[in-house]
């Protein structure tokens, strides 16, 4: 069988991202999972190479070129986006055409993969501040993955993965006030629905699911309670006559001390509640469900301040594409 081709577009040029792509698929390990393809500023990533004493054959490549590739084991391939001018790139800084390059990058491998060219993405880290320096207003990857793929936001979610521990986020980045406005019965529904579908793709048979509360304690009543009462828990009646097996709303005292749960639902994404509830960043991926293409990327920053170091780490990102290797037979 084939090995899939993971796109890897490379982030934030002025952080660790180009570096801890080009560490990732030079890697023996990874190679023997999937096939991966960088996508970004060639300049960027020749900066970052030399920075890390790297010197790989980069082999240009078109997404059309990608299917039936075979890489040698000193080369990478490259979909060339030159996009930074001589100047633009000061490695360390918060930057408009930087935040351009990142977006650029994770957009064409996001078309690629819904053109069938690329199994799946990656997405090495952004900096929120280049991109809205860029002009741009997106809270996160997975608002971008919703508006490449012409998805309504309100139908994408962030799932955050580490080991068996998943926690699917309702809301995003946001404050208090517009995060409960997104609590309605459809975005519930709907985030138990795409949960669902991506632990079967990730081949866990009939997922068991718990779905907060928004109370935060057993008992008290008040208006969360409300909520609960109103909006999350018939959401997850209509789930669970759909044939899904999900549990809740439990309050988020008791929500992650459950047994035998392979999927947790969250109402608030932190730091709109405690940050308990999501599995560690420097190893977690972050996954966006509920859009037609699989993408992940990893749950911690940019780091503009070991970029040019040589010091960034590769696991998570290593991670963020073993897991998608593992889910593209059953996606495609």
């Amino acid at each position: 069988m084939p090995l899939p081709r993971i796109a890897v577009s490379l982030g934030d040029p002025a952080g660790i991202g180009p570096e801890l792509a080009l560490k990732a698929a030079l890697s023996a390990e990874l190679r023997a999972c999937c096939v991966p393809v960088l996508v970004g500023d060639p300049a960027a990533l020749a900066l970052h190479a030399a920075a890390c004493g790297l010197a790989p054959r980069i082999i240009a490549v078109t997404p059309a070129e990608v299917r039936g590739m075979h890489l040698p084991a000193d080369a990478v391939a490259l979909i060339a986006r030159p996009r930074l001018a001589a100047g633009d790139l000061r490695l360390g800084r918060s930057d408009a055409a930087c935040g351009r390059a990142t977006l650029d990058a994770a957009a064409i491998a996001i078309n690629a993969a819904l053109a069938g060219q690329l199994d799946a993405v990656v997405a090495a880290p952004m900096t929120e501040k280049s991109v809205r320096l860029a002009g741009v207003e997106i809270d996160s990857y997975t608002t971008f993955v919703a508006a490449v793929t012409g998805v309504p936001f309100d139908h994408a979610y962030l799932m955050l993965c580490r080991d068996e521990r998943r926690v699917v986020h309702l809301t995003r980045h946001t404050d208090a006030g517009p995060a409960l406005r997104m609590i309605t019965p459809a975005r519930v529904e709907g985030a138990i629905r795409a949960a669902e579908l991506a632990l079967r793709r990730m081949s866990v048979q009939a997922p068991r699911i718990a779905v907060a509360a928004l109370s935060a304690r057993t008992g008290v009543d008040g208006p969360e309670s409300v909520v609960d009462a109103t909006i999350i828990g018939p959401a997850i009646a209509r789930a669970r006559a759909a044939g899904m097996r999900v549990t809740g709303p439990h309050a988020s005292d008791t929500w992650f001390g459950l047994p035998d749960i392979d999927v947790h639902v969250a109402m608030l994404c932190p730091p709109q509640r405690d940050a308990q509830h999501a599995p560690a960043a420097e190893r977690a991926v972050a996954m966006t469900i509920g859009t037609p293409v699989l993408f992940a990327t990893v749950a911690h920053g940019s780091a503009l301040d070991l970029a040019g170091r040589n010091q960034g780490r590769p696991e998570a990102l290593m991670e963020t594409f073993r897991l998608l290797a593992r889910m593209v037979p059953i996606a495609t």
